[in-house]
């Protein structure tokens, strides 16, 4: 079944409450209402026509169906008044939960996993992202490969490289899919090398990268498009974003700095599909700022924070301290004057918290000013003595690669002060050894004249 298949189908959609959580055990902060909620909009984002939706409290667990004989009487007498073509669990099923599902309720039944695979399905429109999304679903649906084939039983005898005598129907699909994923983990494995080589490319001309991150939802589209100019798919649905879009952005000192996009992220998102996307998410890993996108209006907003967090765990990111994550409190336009007050006091002191509206553009000065200060903490002053007729390409190297805050012009000779970090002042030093550079001391904020030499910089490295 593909995305163009469900859509626009009738569906019922299920949130089961597990026994655990029912006797309030769950360590998960999500209230089912907003569960079913969060259901719901999964459901919409790939336009199924959502006509019944229900939270069911499950005081066991079925192993063969997961929800009750009595739920599924219910249930099928709903499929079968709304004429429903698909069911939504929103929970996972194993193989046979699904095949037993399907036979009770005479409907097709997808769960959480199948129901993602579907939007990143429909979403992806790159390369990269249509290979990641194929390996994920090959992935999942090889665990689906159940005994359901019983009129074909056994399947004539190949050549010894398709099969031998007696193969199998399921062995040939489980053959076939193995075979495909080998080929697609090769090629995305060629994607990461490309990616590889496009971020040397970036750091030999080195624009700072900085990734959006949240979870699904929160805004991160708008911000993108806010900050850049672009003009990159944003929609109040989940998973509005599927493949990375990068831009440049300027910052207010001048330097320019890369934005990246990324895919939402989403309570309970299947590890399989973390590793799928692996090398999207490697751009997060990379990034020398993680700007992470929060809808502050959300009433779910700490659990929402718990399954991001779950997620960047995985690419040993830590949320609370990594000093490169910038929390965004995004929606500030959706907020009470009395609300936005309160926030703002909250607050007050902290470094690396930020409150905003990517569509009024409310409070866009005070975290590009961070991300700024932020980037050029490890920065160095130089001054550089420039002869403008002989050393023209050195100039340009400085304009290109720093910041020049003060320039003095006479006749042939132009005095640069320049904020360079250490890795370029270091590499402009060894690209232009007779151009005159002294390391500028800085105490409290002010440059000094004095300082060492390039020559005795290029001594020490």
């Amino acid at each position: 079944m593909t995305a163009q298949d469900i859509e626009t189908e009738k569906v019922i959609v299920v949130h089961p409450v597990m026994p655990s959580q029912a006797k309030g055990q769950s360590l998960s902060l999500t209230d089912p209402e907003e569960c079913l909620a969060e259901a719901v909009g999964l459901a919409r984002a790939i336009r199924l026509d959502v006509v019944h939706s229900e939270i069911v409290t499950l005081s066991r667990i079925v192993p063969a169906t997961l929800l009750g004989g009595g739920v599924i009487e219910r249930l099928k007498d709903v499929v079968e008044e709304e004429e429903a073509y698909l069911v939504y669990i929103d929970h996972p099923l194993t193989p046979v939960q699904q095949r037993n599902l399907e036979k009770k309720l005479d409907a097709k039944v997808i769960d959480r996993t199948g129901l993602i695979l579907e939007i990143f399905g429909a979403r992806a429109r790159t390369k990269e992202g249509k290979l990641q999304v194929e390996l994920a679903a090959l992935d999942f649906q090889r665990s689906r490969l159940v005994r359901s084939w019983t009129h074909l039983e056994r399947q004539r005898g190949g050549f010894g490289f398709t099969g031998g005598p007696g193969e199998t129907q399921i062995e040939i699909d489980r053959r076939l899919i193995g075979e495909r994923m080998t080929k697609l983990k090769a090629e995305l494995e060629q994607v990461k090398k490309n990616r590889r080589l496009q971020r040397d490319s970036r750091g030999r001309v080195p624009f700072p990268v900085a990734a959006l991150v949240g979870y699904t939802n929160a805004g991160k589209s708008t911000l993108f498009n806010a900050f850049t100019g672009a003009e990159v798919f944003a929609k109040d649905l989940l998973f509005a974003t599927l493949d990375p879009t990068m831009r440049a952005c300027e910052l207010p000192s001048g330097k320019k700095i890369i934005l990246s996009d990324t895919v939402g992220f989403i309570s309970n998102l299947p590890t399989h599909l973390v590793a799928a996307f692996r090398a999207t998410l490697e751009e997060v890993e990379n990034a020398d700022i993680i700007l992470y996108v929060r809808d502050v209006t959300h009433p779910n907003a700490e659990s929402e924070r718990e399954s991001v967090k779950t997620v960047l765990a995985e690419l040993n990111i830590d949320i609370d301290s990594d000093e490169r994550v910038f929390e965004v409190l995004n929606k500030l336009d959706l907020m009470t004057a009395e609300d936005k007050e309160r926030l703002h006091k909250s607050l007050r002191g902290a470094e690396r918290t930020f409150a905003l509206s990517a569509v009024t553009k409310e409070g866009f000065v005070a975290l590009l000013s961070g991300m700024d200060h932020f980037l050029a903490r490890d920065e160095q002053h130089v001054g550089v003595r420039i002869d403008t007729v002989k050393d023209g390409e050195a100039m340009a190297w400085l304009y290109r690669h720093g910041y020049v805050y003060e320039r003095k012009d006479k006749e042939n000779i132009s005095l640069l002060k320049v904020r360079l970090s250490e890795k370029d002042v270091n590499r402009f030093l060894k690209q232009f050894a007779d151009v005159d550079c002294r390391i500028l001391v800085v105490n409290n904020g002010t440059n000094g004249d004095k300082g060492e030499t390039g020559h005795e910089r290029i001594a020490k490295a």
